[in-house]
């Protein structure tokens, strides 16, 4: 198990005197116990990514909210406050691979905001992500049943109404799924779909526990 730090980037910008953006991009770093590769390039690589999204904010982001300030105010509307939250969950800890997901939340108005996910499977000792079909060896069908598993629990769970799904959700489980989109964590792999993928907003973001072989 690798000892990870958590690094955050925070802060409120302000324009006319009012704050208008705040953002909080969290990432980890794994503390150096002995000289391996791939713990640099696991941490250099979270932390560009991380300077990346508060340049971002910073910019683009930052410009946005100063449009939205002037609009606001100029038609007598209240003042909004832009965000932008970025936080990761470690679901898996172990000598051979991190697996972790992130999820980057913005609010730039309207009803709520947008979140994002993200995730690295990440093998430390190699400095490399790790590819979802690593834990389905010499089975060419893994994808398929993948699928299999994703439809029938979203059967299941409409069924007993613990969750709701678009009617058409076989056809966007197909265009949706992606490869890169899963973590691991109690030695199973999750995949997991974006916001609106596959269901409502009220739903979240689905994740789908299937077990490796």
């Amino acid at each position: 198990m690798y000892e990870i730090i958590n690094n955050v980037l925070k802060d409120e910008l302000k324009y006319d005197g009012m704050v208008i953006l705040k953002y909080e991009i969290n990432y980890p770093e794994i503390k150096f116990n002995k000289c391996e590769f791939g713990i640099s390039i696991f941490n250099d690589r979270n932390k560009a990514d991380a300077l990346k999204l508060e340049k971002y904010a910073k910019g683009e982001l930052f410009e946005d909210a100063k449009k939205t300030y002037e609009y606001n105010k100029n038609n007598n509307y209240p003042i909004m406050v832009y965000e932008l939250i970025k936080q990761y969950e470690i679901t898996e800890n172990n000598a051979l691979f991190i697996s972790l997901y992130s999820d980057e939340y913005t609010f730039t108005g309207g009803a709520h905001g947008n979140t994002i996910r993200t995730s690295q499977n990440f093998n430390v000792q190699i400095g490399r992500e790790i590819p979802l079909q690593y834990f389905y060896p010499n089975d060419e069908n893994y994808v398929i049943k993948i699928l299999q598993s994703i439809n029938q629990q979203i059967k299941a769970q409409i069924e007993n109404g613990s969750n709701q799904y678009f009617d058409n959700y076989c056809e966007l489980v197909l265009q949706t799924f992606n490869l890169k989109s899963y973590f691991v964590k109690n030695s199973k792999v999750n995949i997991y779909f974006q916001q609106y993928d596959i269901a409502p907003y009220s739903s979240g973001i689905p994740v789908f526990e299937i077990e490796k072989t």
